[in-house]
């Protein structure tokens, strides 16, 4: 049974559509294994991060890109924030931001 991915807000599939076409395209596919797969999907397309929060790991030629997701009842997965890398390590900003919002879904 696949899962369903939808986006924390309509501001993280902006930030993901903006990529360049070649992370981009590798994000659609690691998309499809995702909703495939759900939390089976392991390295090098999904890292665990604890707590529920996870992290796809698209990349291309012109750069790589990160998406933070978790999983919810029903076969959902919500992709809670995203940006390009420009470093070798996450930025601290950008997980805090992943896990405040994986704090609301989950406070609901």
């Amino acid at each position: 049974m696949r899962y369903t991915v939808e986006y924390f807000h309509e501001r993280v599939l902006a930030e993901i559509e903006s990529w360049p076409g070649d992370v981009l395209a590798d994000y659609a596919r690691m998309i499809e294994l995702l909703a495939e797969h759900g939390p089976d999907l392991r390295l090098p397309y999904s890292r665990a991060f604890g707590d529920g929060l996870f992290e796809l790991r698209p990349r291309g030629r012109s750069g790589a890109g990160r998406a933070f997701y978790c999983f919810q009842v029903r076969r959902r997965v919500v992709v809670l924030h995203a940006f390009l890398k420009k470093s070798q390590r996450t930025p601290e900003r950008d997980l805090r931001l992943a896990k405040r919002r994986l704090k609301e879904l989950t406070n609901v």
